[in-house]
């Protein structure tokens, strides 16, 4: 590597910054007048593509990571994080004059610009943040891109103001599935409880289904009762088997006592089914035994 291309931005005042980035020309300026005002000015600017970036704090969250790709095609991984980082850096590549991809990734990571422009704001407000980036999902192009995820990591009330909004009815199904799965996955207690809300109020079932995946995926230790409620209660039978798959996904085989429940006495001869198929995955050895007195 040449001297000279490798920038070692945590020797800077500004920790915040990616710790190493590598290949790239650097320009740093401050958002305190607004990171909107900076952001468009940014957009206008020539040439491109470049990338634009700021760093603010972030949620607990194992989804922030660094990835390298090797010669031959396959990726490997880069900074292990035993405890999930306290910031994030939210990357936009910019070509033509707009936003084509939106990265949020751990401050540890190296990060390779590939020799063009990298802007960097300083001075970023969270909920300015939020507010652009939530903007920028209204297209659902964009969205797919990584722009609901990117919220997803801010620590900011705001974060959970915007998923909430995306995941309501009335926005399109696609944007909805993405924020719901955030929700469930970066967004904790708050999360929890708007997938709750989901749940209850919904009326698309197939809605419904993926609130289940996202509560499924909920670090909140209430997540396993409200499964449990909806594998044995729910209205929709599509709902109840979703309850269902999820309970024998657990870690831990922590759905299995469930769902040796479910399969002794509930009422619906295809949810008893549908238990002892989740059951029999899970290869529990309190499934098998379950599966022995079954026989005899």
């Amino acid at each position: 590597m040449k001297a000279g291309a490798v920038l070692l931005l945590a020797a800077l005042t500004l920790a915040a910054q990616p710790r190493l980035l590598t290949n790239a020309k650097l320009e740093t300026r401050s958002a305190a007048l607004g990171l909107g005002r900076e952001f468009r000015a940014l957009l206008a600017a020539e040439p491109q593509p470049a990338w634009i970036g700021w760093s603010v704090p972030s949620v607990r969250s194992y989804s922030l990571g660094c990835e390298y790709v090797s010669h031959d095609g396959w990726a490997a991984p880069g900074v292990i994080h035993l405890e999930p980082p306290d910031r994030a850096v939210i990357l936009f590549r910019v070509v033509n004059r707009s936003p084509e991809r939106i990265r949020a990734l751990s401050p540890d990571c190296e990060i390779d610009a590939g020799g063009v422009p990298v802007h960097w704001l300083n001075d970023v407000k969270p909920p300015e943040s939020v507010a652009l980036l939530a903007g920028l999902a209204a297209d659902a192009e964009i969205a797919g891109n990584g722009a609901l995820g990117a919220i997803a990591m801010h620590d900011d009330a705001a974060a959970d103001e915007a998923l909430d909004r995306f995941a309501a009815a009335g926005q399109p199904e696609e944007i909805r599935r993405r924020a719901i799965g955030w929700l469930g996955s970066a967004r904790g207690s708050h999360g929890l409880e708007t997938l709750r809300s989901l749940l209850s109020g919904d009326a698309s079932p197939a809605l419904r289904v993926r609130t289940i995946g996202a509560i499924a995926n909920s670090r909140q230790p209430d997540a396993l009762n409200l499964l449990i409620a909806t594998a044995r209660n729910d209205r929709d039978t599509q709902v109840q088997r979703r309850a269902i798959s999820a309970l024998g996904n657990l870690p831990a085989g922590k759905g299995v006592p469930v769902l040796i429940e479910i399969a002794q006495t509930s009422k619906s001869v295809d949810m008893r089914k549908h238990a002892m198929n989740a059951l029999q995955q899970t290869h529990d050895p309190r499934a098998l035994g379950f599966f022995e007195q079954v026989l005899q």
